[in-house]
């Protein structure tokens, strides 16, 4: 089966699926009840970002899982901008995460697939993103209001110092043929 009919009959699945929900819940109005939470529009960026999941997932392509994971993880962070939890202003250092959703989409397509550099570039990216988090929110920002970045980041500079160090010490050396 081609590539292509794979995601027709994918996408084909997930809006029947949907749409059969959809149905259930008017024709059954109790079943609302189960599906109680409070709906924004940062849910719309979420739920689009878990379809391109499952459509990636079921269709063969793991790789759909980094975008989904980007959008998903900006559905997140507008959710919880949106609720008041954290102020707009917080995009001063949010978006230094962005590397690291792309590192978790990353990661779980390099499971899925089972490649082991994938998967390395996976973490690496998080970590990278982990440490510009730490230095941008410590410089900008307080994370919700209590989180002391200033007192991690003497540590999160060491951290990222001693990964670059012993990355570059267990790297195999590439020769050149001549």
């Amino acid at each position: 089966m081609t590539h292509s009919k794979r995601s027709s009959i994918t996408s084909g699945l997930v809006l029947i699926l949907i749409g059969g929900v959809l149905l259930a819940l008017q024709v059954f109005p109790g079943l609302s009840a189960w599906f109680n939470f409070t709906f924004t529009w940062p849910m719309i960026i979420i739920f689009i970002a878990l379809g391109m999941l499952v459509i990636g997932l079921l269709s063969g392509s793991p790789d759909m899982a980094i975008p989904a994971c980007v959008i998903g993880g900006i559905g997140g962070i507008l959710y919880f901008q949106n609720a008041g939890r954290l102020t707009w202003q917080s995009w001063a250092y949010l978006w230094t995460l962005l590397p690291g959703f792309s590192g978790v989409g990353t990661l779980i397509a390099g499971l899925i697939n089972w490649k082991r550099k994938q998967i390395g570039d996976g973490l690496e990216s998080i970590l990278v993103s982990v440490v510009l988090f730490t230095i941008f929110g410590s410089l900008f920002g307080n994370l919700l209001g209590y989180f002391p970045f200033k007192v991690y980041l003497p540590f999160a500079l060491i951290a990222l110092g001693v990964f670059l160090f012993i990355r570059e010490l267990v790297r195999p050396v590439k020769r050149v043929e001549r």
